[in-house]
């Protein structure tokens, strides 16, 4: 079932759907049931995962740490993006905080479009921006018992 009836024409702007910062497990398959659109011919999904290791070290787990800001950044960036985008229907991001396990989504986007191309490039454009702007810091634990602090996602 669609999230929003279409006439087919091609319109500046998506639908933000979600834009969220919390502590409960991510779906990747809620967001893109979120994005679904009759008119959309493609939907893109992003995943981002919490990998066994970084930078040559084996990675225990990590725990994100948010400002209190994080939402209405997530907010901010996915409106700035649904808003350029062209042929795109609509996006859903969300950002996990707290303690991940290895193998936890930590980052989850959908955008559903007219066409792949356009919904391959905006959720590209998506994580990037999320990457770059949002408050989020990861603190790594690593086997070896150290630890490190990285100032992004």
């Amino acid at each position: 079932m669609s999230a929003a009836p279409s006439n087919g024409a091609q319109t500046p702007g998506a639908a933000v759907l979600r834009a969220a910062v919390g502590e409960e497990p991510l779906d990747v398959d809620e967001h893109a049931r979120l994005v679904d659109n009759a008119a959309a011919g493609a939907v893109v999904t992003f995943a981002g995962v919490v990998r066994d290791h970084d930078g040559g070290r084996s990675v225990r787990g990590l725990e994100y740490s948010a400002h209190p800001s994080a939402e209405k950044v997530v907010a901010e960036v996915a409106a700035d993006v649904a808003g350029r985008a062209q042929g795109v229907r609509a996006v859903a991001v969300s950002h996990r905080v707290g303690r991940l396990e290895i193998g936890d989504v930590a980052l989850a986007c959908a955008v559903a479009a007219d066409h792949r191309q356009q919904a391959f490039a905006v959720c590209s454009e998506l994580v990037e921006e999320v990457k770059r702007r949002l408050p989020v810091w990861k603190h790594q634990a690593f086997t070896d018992g150290s630890d490190e602090w990285v100032n992004s996602t």
